[in-house]
């Protein structure tokens, strides 16, 4: 009973959210009329509660059905976010378009056949109450309202697997609460344009505004400024209501601790000393002024390896916070996407530090931002977790909110979060794990002085003999790499060199003979169908292999490919050749090398980062791969 009434207040409490209030124009502006009365004539009109209430049930529905569909399901978790994101903002530019421009819609046939027919006022007032639309407008906006709520994520990762029927009920709730809050503001700002009288003439400037807002509105989805401008919000603490929710849902949870007195707030200094005694800290006002505070994790779409840290001690996919943490420990938030090799190579190291500190006050987040749909899938991440190494708890950031919260954009980025809930360490990339093991000792001798303890540190790892078991760090030098990150799908493969940046669809191509390929430049051979992500090629035979060709500058080379299951269930075997010798000597990453060790072949089965070349020094050197079966799907080459 709890989480329905708690559902139904974080609904309302959604309406003033920071991914909501850039959109409330056009929640308030679409249901407001054109200023027509009942008999077509402009002129001042009592507020339209229909049309109101029509966009906002519109609304309710798309985030139950958006919820169930792509959320609960994974019926269509392969689409990338872009695409829903281009299907919202677009349709709020087309709206806006109409209404700046009226004679636009006049103009469209199915508009012109109406205005024929005998019901003519009917079609006259179409635009100005159109069902259609005003359900179009609200729908359009559910997967952008399915981001914003914390209580909203509780019910869907925590209560909805447990009791489909419970979770059912506690969204019901939550949309019922978001439904009537954006009903009543709706409505109340359709009575002071009322009263104003300044909606009255359809193509006055009052709606060319509107119609200018809901362009504004549109290009900043489209765009992705609505989540900067989310960021923004939420850091700078206005409108951060998700605090509220937070709150009470801990309250709900019975999770939250009491936090040390504030006259004890310290944080750390310059010091490096290995003790608490010995070290020194900042004061309370110095801190609030050097650091930032760390946002929330906002939006999760999932939880892996939570048992004993969320509300149910035995949920290993129970929802974790950063605040749930304020006081009690350190937290590292470690943002990483598990295919992507910059981040593996750091998680030896961060394995380290959780095995070594764990005990002692740390914990790591490991917050999960795919590059790729398929990385979205909670079962691949768990996979990739269990292969890697990874025991510490996982978020699924698969809407990027995390990410956008923290004006992230870097993979792999970790930020060091104090026990006063600040930002004191901040590393984007590889390298500087003496560094940052020692930011986290400092933290840690923060943590222990707070409760007069000291805390001997022990020595900063060293990966001369790794743990057994524990990944192998890979040596790298990223100055001595010639080559960047190269893409295969139609969104990025700038690279292309025998075909045309951008093309979509199946298209033939012929690669040149490997001498005649230049430094850089990606070569297909075969017939290749573009997808935005990847390129796929399903015709290729033992008699007509395709190809790819690249000449690369690094020491190893990296594939993020999976296989097509409808064309070749069991996977797919290339042939990989350096420099015209044929390979099959990874490690690294894994061993992906066929059984016959007289003809050696790479197996490319699960959607992740395949090693392809393990080699002992850097250099130029050409990569060529033969596909003698379809359903290879090449996502991207990383080199190191």
């Amino acid at each position: 009973m709890i989480y329905f009434i708690l559902s139904f207040v974080g609904g309302i409490l959604t309406v003033l959210a920071p991914c909501v209030l850039p959109l409330l124009p056009v929640i308030v502006g679409g249901s407001i009329s054109n200023g027509a009365n009942d008999k077509g004539q402009a002129g001042t009109q009592p507020a339209d509660r229909k049309r109101a209430l029509i966009i906002t049930i519109s609304l309710g529905i798309s985030v139950m059905l958006f919820t169930f569909i792509l959320k609960v399901s994974t019926l269509f978790i392969m689409i990338p976010q872009s695409v829903w994101t281009w299907i919202s903002g677009g349709i709020i530019v087309i709206f806006g378009a109409i209404t700046l421009f009226p004679s636009l819609w006049e103009k469209v046939k199915f508009m012109s056949k109406l205005n024929r027919s005998s019901n003519k006022a009917m079609g006259a007032g179409y635009m100005r109450k159109s069902v259609l639309g005003d359900i179009i407008i609200g729908a359009s906006l559910g997967p952008v309202f399915s981001t914003c709520s914390p209580t909203y994520f509780v019910v869907l990762a925590t209560v909805l697997p447990m009791s489909p029927l419970a979770g059912f009920i506690d969204l019901l709730a939550y949309t019922a609460g978001l439904c009537g809050a954006l009903l009543i503001i709706s409505l109340v700002g359709q009575k002071v344009m009322a009263k104003l009288d300044i909606a009255a003439d359809p193509k006055g400037w009052f709606k060319k505004t509107l119609g200018i807002i809901f362009i504004i509105v549109g290009f900043m989805i489209l765009g992705g400024a609505d989540k900067k401008l989310e960021a923004w919000l939420l850091t700078s603490g206005f409108f951060d209501v998700t605090k509220i929710e937070q709150s009470l849902l801990r309250s709900a949870d019975q999770t939250d601790m009491p936090i040390p007195p504030s006259t004890t707030d310290v944080i750390m200094g310059t010091s490096t000393e290995s003790s608490a005694g010995q070290a020194s800290f900042l004061s309370a006002a110095e801190k609030a002024v050097r650091f930032k505070k760390s946002p929330e994790i906002v939006g999760a779409s999932g939880f892996i390896n939570t048992k004993g840290l969320g509300a149910n001690p035995a949920d290993d996919h129970a929802s974790i916070t950063v605040a749930q943490f304020k006081g009690k420990k350190v937290v590292l938030l470690d943002i990483w996407t598990y295919s992507c090799i910059n981040c593996q190579r750091t998680l030896p190291y961060v394995e380290s530090w959780y095995d070594k500190y764990a005990d002692t006050g740390l914990e790591i987040i490991s917050i999960h931002t795919p590059e790729f749909s398929f990385e979205k899938v909670q079962k691949n991440v768990e996979d990739a977790a269990k292969r890697l190494g990874v025991k510490y708890p996982i978020v699924l950031d698969n809407d990027y909110s995390t990410w956008n919260a923290l004006h992230n954009q870097y993979w792999p980025r970790k930020y060091l979060v104090d026990i006063d809930g600040y930002i004191v360490y901040d590393h984007i990339g590889e390298g500087n794990y003496d560094e940052t093991e020692k930011a986290i000792q400092k933290a840690l001798i923060e943590l222990h002085g707070r409760n007069g303890e000291t805390m001997p540190m022990p020595a900063v790892t060293s990966f001369s003999t790794p743990a057994a078991g524990s990944m192998k760090p890979v040596s790298y030098d990223g100055a001595r790499v010639g080559s960047p990150e190269v893409y295969f799908g139609a969104g990025r493969n700038e690279y292309l060199a025998n075909g045309r940046q951008g093309m979509s669809g199946d298209q033939s191509l012929v690669a040149p003979d490997a001498s005649k390929a230049q430094k850089n430049a990606l070569y297909l051979g075969g017939t290749w169908s573009f997808e935005s992500e990847f390129a796929e090629e399903k015709s290729a035979s033992a008699a007509a292999p395709a190809t790819v060709l690249f000449r690369y500058n690094a020491k190893n080379v990296y594939m993020v490919a999976s296989a097509d299951k409808a064309i070749a269930p069991n996977g797919v075997e290339i042939e990989v050749y350096k420099d015209g010798v044929k390979q099959c000597g990874v490690s690294g990453a894994g061993n992906f090398c066929s059984a016959n060790s007289s003809a050696p072949s790479v197996i490319i089965n699960a959607e992740q980062l395949y090693q392809l070349i393990e080699g002992d020094s850097y250099g130029e050197h050409t990569l060529e791969i033969r596909i003698k079966k379809g359903g290879l799907k090449a996502f991207t080459f990383t080199f190191g």
